[in-house]
């Protein structure tokens, strides 16, 4: 079970991240109150181990701007947070380097009707998979407006379907209201090949638990033993 401890904002919470057992660490360059800045994550990424992933989170849709930002803030991925966009996929894989991952942010609407999100995310994965742009996808809530970061799940039964399709093509990441104490009914449900923590591991915004990171990464991976 591949693991995420995301919107880390100090070398002392990514680094901790990485000793306790997470396979990546993810830094928030999107607009957010977790929000960090090129030269803050390349100071932390530089002190980290190399077998740990460090992706950064974008909502930018300027390739040229992601990939700066990638090289200079020494990530191992991007993760795209807008709406997909197939000719802004297909730019990345020009300017990154071959050994970049790029990841597209999907998200699920909590409060519309299901069978609509579950029509309209099954046609979107679809167009992706066609145009072979991307091997990982996240799914993750979209709350008012605001996505990522909310502490609220979407409804995982009505998404289990759509998680088992998806799988077939895809690497699929679960995100959005995760924490210790519902990490394994999540994977129960929906079996993902990953999941993402932000808020659900924090002691307050920006700053994580360590104890509570402890128990999301080892709960996740005994889970998956189960």
């Amino acid at each position: 079970m591949w693991v995420k401890i995301c919107a880390n904002t100090t070398l002392e919470d990514a680094a901790r991240a990485a000793e306790l057992g997470a396979d990546a660490v993810g830094f928030v360059f999107a607009v957010s109150r977790r929000q960090v800045t090129i030269p803050q994550v390349a100071a932390i990424t530089a002190a980290l181990p190399r077998t740990v992933e460090r992706i950064g989170v974008f909502d930018s849709q300027d390739a040229n701007e992601i990939a700066a930002a990638a090289s200079s803030a020494g990530l191992s991925g991007v993760q795209l947070h807008g709406a997909y966009n197939k000719a802004l996929i297909e730019q990345l894989s020009r300017v990154l380097s071959r050994e970049t991952t790029i990841i597209q942010t999907l998200h699920w609407p909590v409060g519309a009707s299901t069978s609509d999100i579950a029509a309209d995310l099954k046609e979107e994965l679809h167009r992706i998979a066609e145009a072979r742009s991307v091997r990982r996808v996240l799914i993750d809530s979209k709350v008012n407006g605001t996505s990522g970061g909310t502490g609220i799940s979407f409804d995982w039964a009505a998404a289990h379907r759509l998680f088992a399709e998806a799988a077939r093509h895809f690497d699929v990441i679960l995100a959005g209201g995760l924490k210790p104490e519902n990490v394994a009914e999540a994977m129960g449900q929906l079996h993902p090949w990953g999941v993402d923590v932000a808020s659900g591991v924090e002691a307050s915004v920006g700053r994580k638990d360590p104890e509570r990171m402890l128990r999301f990464i080892q709960t996740a991976k005994l889970a998956t033993k189960g």
